[in-house]
């Protein structure tokens, strides 16, 4: 018979508040910072108010820690659901900032009137202004009615002598409905520390009513800003800031003014570099730059297991101890540093681009420049050549992206491959036998050009054949100066080699006109004059000008020249023979030329 591995009750709110203000329970700040605006604080205290139901509160119990010493420390519980509700409850009732969007410390004060109506019935809240502290018929701050600077007995009597022509009866009801609100019960479920985070997540999606997924990234996070006895405020902070500032750099001073306490630590020193920072194509979550830290240093890929060791888990005796923890925080700690380092993360971003991915657009797998940063700081570590290193990366992620190795349920092909590279002296052999398993002659021949044949332009192997074309340095489809680089860069304009209007009107649906093998970039003047035509006819028009020396089309000057461009662009060189019946073979033809394109340029890495 299995035993219950968690408890529900209820709880007056006063006596939750106090768990909190005692740290009896952490609130981990899992969603981070507080993102209810003052008017949600005050439909809050409404609910209350008329004593109504305002949902669940999780905690995860951390397991007790065995102490160098043999004695156990008893683990702490974690809100791993409610912090904003309770965070709201400390803001109103107890009069306590909170931290805004801006990471600026702000007080959110709700009145109360006890005459007015709201739906039919008397009391009635509101987020507090000038307008309200003068008028007599509010209480401008119910926190004071709470914290023990107005006393209660008095306070009706004060009310009745300010409003003398008010129903005192239905005041008193009203007043006493507020006094109550403390006392109204909200419910509790405290999971055991026995259960494992997969447990824990399932139970948190059944019972979170508002569709909201914690990830294991979360709870790590839950467990490193619960932990006071190794720095787990500033750590989590430190993650936190990085992350948004990497997306605003804007934001520097304002959390450089208002967190001064963090300011001092060495965290915020190793950062400061974002603030003159405007690159986005790695702009880190919170979860990449746990995974990446992680991996980079505890040689794992599962998050499952950071919360374990930050918990004190030893895997072998399945019990949990103090230098384990301890130890778990410090590899974090350092996994942080070197994932923040501006000389390392640069040189990383530099090596993604110079691999053809210049825009953030084109890497639609994070996962996949994750494990490519985790490489690179991994090899970094080994003190591999920095030119090997280059290679190494560009290649890895480029076969990461082909292969789909970072998609789905990549964490136990993550987990393999990091303890396959720490485990090999030369990770160039490693690569090699990938490359022989998964990149043979079959998958360039036939795998490849198959997966070619889609209508998304968000396709990664559309985005790695504009890679290599980057890379290259192809000019654009029938342009003599242009490349593709430069139309990227700019927002320039894909466009179809069978028009689209042209297909459109021979009858074909959007599945079929919109194959990415019907995809090139052109210059929009270019493809103005081409219009609807069909291809046989336009190229024909364009060989002919070059011939003629009357150039209206491209400014390409020979037919050398042309025929280099169609190469470039992986097009046909029987272009200037086809019509519609012949959509189909060119769209087959192009998928291997366009195959055969990425397999040159992937070798090129």
């Amino acid at each position: 018979m299995q035993t219950q591995k968690y408890s529900v009750n209820q709880h007056p709110i006063e006596t939750v508040l106090s768990w909190v203000k005692s740290g009896e329970i952490a609130i981990p700040e899992i969603q981070r910072p507080f993102v209810w605006n003052a008017s949600k604080v005050r439909d809050l205290m409404d609910s209350l108010y008329q004593g109504f139901p305002i949902g669940y509160l999780i905690s995860w119990k951390n397991p007790n820690v065995q102490l160098k010493d043999g004695s156990l420390s008893e683990g702490k519980k974690i809100l791993i659901d409610g912090q904003q509700r309770v965070t709201a409850l400390r803001a109103a009732i107890l009069d306590e900032y909170v931290i805004d969007k801006n990471y600026k410390q702000v007080k959110i004060t709700i009145a109360f009137n006890p005459i007015k109506e709201e739906d039919g019935r008397l009391g009635r809240f509101e987020v507090s202004n000038p307008a309200i502290r003068k008028d007599k018929e509010w209480i401008p701050d119910i926190s004071k009615v709470f914290d023990g600077s107005i006393d209660q007995f008095d306070l009706l009597s004060d009310y009745l002598e300010r409003n003398p022509d008010v129903d005192s009866r239905m005041v008193k009801n009203a007043i006493s409905g507020l006094i109550k609100m403390p006392l109204r019960q909200i419910g509790l479920i405290e999971l055991s520390s026995e259960l494992d985070i997969e447990v824990v997540t399932e139970i948190f999606i059944r019972i979170n009513s508002q569709g909201v997924v914690l990830s294991q990234a979360d709870f790590a996070m839950s467990k490193i800003a619960a932990n006071e006895n190794y720095d787990g405020k500033n750590l989590r902070k430190a993650i936190d800031y990085f992350c948004h500032l990497a997306i605003a750099p804007e934001y520097f001073p304002t959390i450089r003014d208002n967190d001064i306490s963090f300011t001092d630590t060495d965290y915020f020193a190793k950062m400061s570099w974002l603030k003159d920072e405007n690159d986005d194509l790695y702009d880190p979550s919170y979860t990449d730059m746990l995974r990446v830290a992680f991996g980079t240093v505890f040689k794992r890929g599962k998050l499952a297991d950071l919360v374990s060791l930050l918990s004190g888990r030893n895997f072998e005796t399945r019990s949990f101890e103090e230098e384990i923890a301890e130890n778990s925080f410090s590899l974090l700690r350092e996994g942080v540093f070197k994932f923040m380092n501006e000389t390392d993360f640069k040189r990383f971003v530099m090596i993604i681009k110079s691999a053809g991915f210049i825009q953030p657009w084109m890497i639609r797998s994070k996962n996949a420049i994750n494990f490519a940063y985790l490489l690179y700081l991994t090899l970094r570590d080994k003190k591999v050549a920095p030119v090997l290193i280059e290679s190494y990366v560009k290649r890895w992620f480029v076969l990461t992206i082909l292969t789909g190795r970072s998609v789905g349920s990549f964490e136990s092909q993550f987990d393999f491959d990091i303890k396959r590279i720490a485990e090999r002296e030369d990770f160039g052999t490693y690569l090699q036998d990938i490359e022989s398993a998964e990149l043979g002659d079959n998958y360039w021949d036939f795998a490849l050009p198959q997966s070619l044949n889609t209508s998304s332009s968000n396709s990664p192997f559309w985005h790695v054949f504009l890679a290599a074309q980057v890379k290259i340095g192809d000019k654009g489809f029938l342009s003599k100066d242009i490349r593709v680089e430069d139309m990227i860069e700019h927002r320039g304009d894909i466009h179809h080699i069978f028009p689209r209007d042209y297909l459109k009107k021979n009858g074909l649906k959007r599945g079929k006109y919109n194959q990415i093998a019907n995809y090139v970039y052109m210059q929009s003047e270019i493809n103005i004059k081409v219009g609807n035509k069909a291809p046989n006819v336009y190229m024909t028009l364009i060989r002919d000008q070059i011939e003629n020396d009357n150039r209206q089309y491209s400014g390409l000057s020979s037919i050398t020249t042309l025929n280099e461009n169609l190469e470039l662009n992986a097009v046909p060189l029987n272009i200037f023979d086809l019509e519609i019946e012949h959509y189909e073979s060119f769209l087959e033809e192009r998928r291997k030329l366009m195959a055969r394109k990425i397999k040159s340029y992937y070798n090129s890495l």
